[in-house]
């Protein structure tokens, strides 16, 4: 298994009041590296999304596990996620945050400016929707059970999308929605939903399902990241 080094970043604040302590994981060595921004869950930047960012790195990525909430008050973060999902989903703080992380991203060393991709679960998916319209050289989006834009017509802007969700869950009519949009706009995609599991599913692995679920989401993300950023 190829070696990672791992660190912690700062990542300027889009309006330049403060910084986001983020996690930085990529190969060892020289190289031209493909970049994948991973946005996490409303639980915040986790072991889980460290763990994720590494098992990018050691597939030959540099990942950016953004904390969104870092050196902020929890509640006011909050707020700030309900606008930005539900009143301005296409233009609010936390996406022009996220816009800053991927400009930290394309100027690390070793990384190729034009190859920058982006996965997010739950809050992070739909924030990855909202980057995969918004973010001008954002190449590939992977989004696990996120919300839709509005208006989802925006989609036909969109860069190509793999998504995965549950069939026993809220976003499951927001995957079908998607997927039709896609389709009707022809935007590159790859959407799923998997039988028998719930929310949080590739986080949480509860039954034999969701762990088969996890496995082959990662899969199939992995090999259209390969045909949109390799």
């Amino acid at each position: 298994m190829p070696q990672i080094q791992t660190s912690s970043i700062s990542v300027p604040r889009s309006n330049g009041r403060g910084a986001m302590e983020s996690f930085l994981a990529k190969p060892e060595g020289a190289g031209n590296f493909p970049a994948i921004i991973v946005i996490h869950e409303i639980s915040g930047l986790n072991d889980n999304i460290r763990e994720i960012a590494g098992q990018f790195a050691e597939q030959g990525y540099v990942a950016l596990g953004v904390d969104l909430f870092s050196n902020r008050n929890r509640m006011l973060c909050m707020l700030q996620i309900m606008h930005g999902m539900l009143i301005r989903p296409l233009n609010n703080s936390m996406l022009s945050d996220l816009k800053s992380a991927m400009a930290v991203l394309q100027k690390e060393p070793n990384v190729d400016a034009n190859r920058i991709g982006v996965v997010g679960f739950c809050m992070g998916g739909t924030y990855a929707l909202q980057l995969a319209i918004t973010a001008k050289g954002m190449k590939a989006a992977s989004v696990f059970y996120g919300m839709n834009p509005k208006p989802l017509e925006s989609v036909a802007e969109a860069c190509p999308i793999v998504g995965s969700y549950p069939d026993k869950d809220f976003t499951t009519k927001a995957a079908r929605e998607l997927e039709a949009s896609l389709t009707k706009n022809n935007i590159p995609h790859d959407i799923k939903i998997y039988d028998d599991t719930q929310h949080s599913f590739y986080s949480q692995q509860r039954t034999p399902f969701e762990i088969d679920a996890s496995r082959d989401a990662w899969q199939r993300m992995l090999s259209f990241f390969e045909k949109h950023l390799n």
